[in-house]
């Protein structure tokens, strides 16, 4: 074989040699492609669990990522914004706010927004924890009737609110349609005792502050971002009483704390505590020994404290007229073993009235009263949220009042007496020695900013309440004592 012939042979068989090598090489990236597209397609499918406030989904313990899989339901329902007050919630999951969701960072969610077909109108979610165009906005516009399905990955750790975003905007927020989503770090949250979700809320309705009956939204009040209500949890006193958030002495507390708006900033404090603690604006920014942080309207923080003594402690938003008048209040309440050295308690109580004291009277411009007329059940109900708002400091919620310093209402001879006396002190207030029940006070009773009608649904609480003598005092009742020359100080007996 000539040289020549021999050199083609070579050249021809290293040729196919590279391309056998090649097509083995193509094989095995085509084979590693489709593998790590397999392992992609193959992550453990979870069904995330969502709850209502203020309960929080368990901490994920797992330690990879998962296809975490959320349906959630919008629905518009007509629920209580305050006592005798409906209102007609949009709502993520049948509640305000919406349920809350826990993920992990890394993980690939499928997400499933269905719309009730008893919806009058279309919805859809932005969730500030997506990284893409309207947080999911656009791909998840639903008509009543509907479902819609979009994806995302879980990129960055915190604690993000969510809300509908489908035009007017605000109307959607403001009628409740928020909620929070927590997405872990992968080496999860440090371990506490007890979590709670809370979220604050302004409503703008037709009627004013505690007007009876359903009321409507209120567009040109949003507008200029006046709010008749703002609560925790979608109404007015949604974390009270039984509803109250509960720990033990020791334990330590976290609170996912949202701020819906849609329109104020929240100056989110717990009275009697300080928190540990704040992720300041659901992020990863550690701030400590914070007494009140701001929560921006569509942002979040998480708080973290420990609860040393016993007793109730009151959530509010510092922007204090909103809590004890808007509605703004909730109580976290400690059981336990009392520490004297940490707090003592009254250790002593004297009457101090500086010279020139007298009562004190809060300008009150009376408007007509629009409320319907209230049955005596119905007046008792909203009275309770008069008493609880502005009466339960000095007399307590039992009506035993104060020892030495304010007198009871409990069983109260000096007002089951007459009750016309009982109205002229709420309108023009009270100062002086006063006996009731047999003891002796001298203090101040300030005259409260109320209208008629609260007035009249205040007293007829108290009168059949804490072992009174019932009784049942009108609107008109007081509108005609607002007549009569006001008795501020005298030495009264029951």
């Amino acid at each position: 074989m000539s040289k020549f012939k021999t050199k083609v042979l070579v050249s021809m068989v290293s040729a196919a040699l590279v391309l056998t090598a090649c097509a083995q090489v193509n094989e095995k990236l085509a084979s590693g492609g489709a593998k790590a597209e397999s392992t992609k397609s193959q992550l453990p499918v979870i069904q995330a669990v969502l709850t209502h406030a203020p309960d929080v989904p368990a901490p994920i313990t797992r330690k990879y990522s998962a296809k975490v899989v959320i349906n959630l339901e919008t629905q518009e329902k007509v629920m209580r914004l305050a006592d005798g007050v409906d209102y007609m919630y949009w709502t993520f999951g049948g509640q305000v706010p919406g349920k809350f969701m826990r993920i992990r960072e890394g993980d690939e969610v499928e997400f499933n927004l269905s719309n009730s077909p008893d919806s009058k109108m279309p919805h859809n979610i932005d969730m500030h924890a997506v990284t893409g165009p309207g947080g999911g906005a656009a791909s998840s516009f639903t008509a009543p009737g509907h479902t819609s399905t979009f994806s995302f990955k879980a990129l960055i750790p915190g604690l993000y609110v969510y809300h509908c975003a489908t035009a007017p905007v605000g109307m959607h927020i403001g009628n409740g349609m928020y909620g929070l989503i927590l997405v872990e770090p992968k080496a999860g949250l440090p371990k506490v005792d007890r979590e709670y979700y809370v979220m604050q809320g302004d409503f703008y309705t037709k009627g004013k502050y505690g007007e009876s009956g359903l009321q409507p939204f209120d567009m040109e009040k949003a507008i200029k971002e006046q709010p008749d209500y703002v609560v925790f949890n979608g109404s007015v006193g949604a974390l009270n009483g039984e509803k109250a958030l509960t720990a033990k002495v020791g334990e330590t507390v976290r609170l996912f704390v949202g701020n819906g708006g849609p329109n104020l900033v929240s100056s989110f404090h717990v009275i009697g505590e300080i928190f540990d603690k704040v992720y300041v604006e659901g992020g990863t920014t550690e701030n400590r020994n914070v007494q009140t942080t701001l929560i921006p309207s569509g942002g979040a923080a998480i708080a973290e404290f420990k609860v040393d003594v016993p007793g109730t402690f009151i959530m509010v938003d510092h922007s204090i007229f909103r809590a004890f008048n808007k509605g703004a209040l909730g109580m976290l309440k400690v059981t336990g073993p009392e520490d004297k050295i940490i707090y003592s308690g009254k250790q002593a109580d004297k009457v101090y009235l500086p010279e020139g004291s007298a009562a004190q009277s809060i300008a009150n411009k009376q408007t007509a009263e629009t409320d319907k007329a209230l049955s005596k059940d119905e007046q008792i109900a909203q009275g309770k949220h008069v008493f609880e708002s502005n009466c339960l400091a000095c007399h307590q919620a039992n009506g035993e009042g104060i020892p030495n310093a304010f007198p009871p209402l409990a069983k109260s001879d000096f007002l089951n007496a007459d009750h016309n006396r009982a109205i002229g002190i709420l309108l023009n207030g009270r100062s002086g020695p006063i006996t009731v029940n047999g003891k002796n006070f001298d203090s101040i009773m300030p005259a409260i900013a109320l209208s008629s009608s609260q007035i009249a649904n205040a007293l007829t609480y108290v009168l059949n309440s804490f072992g009174n003598n019932g009784g049942q005092v009108t609107a008109a009742q007081v509108d005609k004592q607002r007549k009569v020359a006001p008795v501020t100080s005298s030495n009264e007996h029951g």
